[in-house]
């Protein structure tokens, strides 16, 4: 049946689209910080360890969110690590980095995770996509604060 919600095929798309890179980005930064929730080691162990614990299961549960929106639009999600990798801006971490560098990392990851959903914006405005700009908007507070409490972690 064809959808009709206000939004056409085409911003649709184009929505779809930039939630799939931010659904890449998620899952990407989510296995990396669950990485180095099993691998951190150190004097911040506990730390860190908890902290990773409680940013990894927010990830967790945004990519169900940012999936079903990409399907309330009329659109498959991306589930593989094949499109994963192509989608997301995101690189892997080959080996098992220090803690602070695991904190720069995650930083890192998050501030990419920011600009994808800044890119996204204008999608889901020009199509009068107020869910969508709401999803964004969400993800941009959390993503944002996280990076800052990161950041905190490396002042002197």
């Amino acid at each position: 049946m064809k959808i009709d919600i206000g939004i056409s095929d085409k911003d649709r798309k184009d929505v779809a689209l930039s939630l799939s890179k931010l659904l890449a980005d998620s899952y990407t930064l989510y296995l990396k910080t669950h990485n180095f929730h099993w691998n951190v080691e150190g004097p911040m162990f506990q730390t860190l360890h908890v902290m990773f614990m409680g940013q990894y299961t927010e990830l967790w549960n945004a990519l169900d969110l940012i999936a079903e929106r990409i399907r309330a639009l009329g659109h498959y999600a991306p589930g593989s690590y094949s499109e994963f990798v192509k989608l997301s801006s995101i690189k892997e971490h080959k080996g098992v980095p220090k803690a602070l560098k695991m904190i720069e990392e995650l930083i890192l990851g998050h501030e990419s995770v920011i600009k994808t959903i800044r890119t996204a914006f204008p999608h889901a405005e020009d199509a009068g996509d107020q869910t969508t700009m709401d999803v964004l908007t969400q993800r941009l507070d959390i993503h944002e604060k996280t990076a800052w409490m990161l950041r905190s972690l490396l002042k002197n």
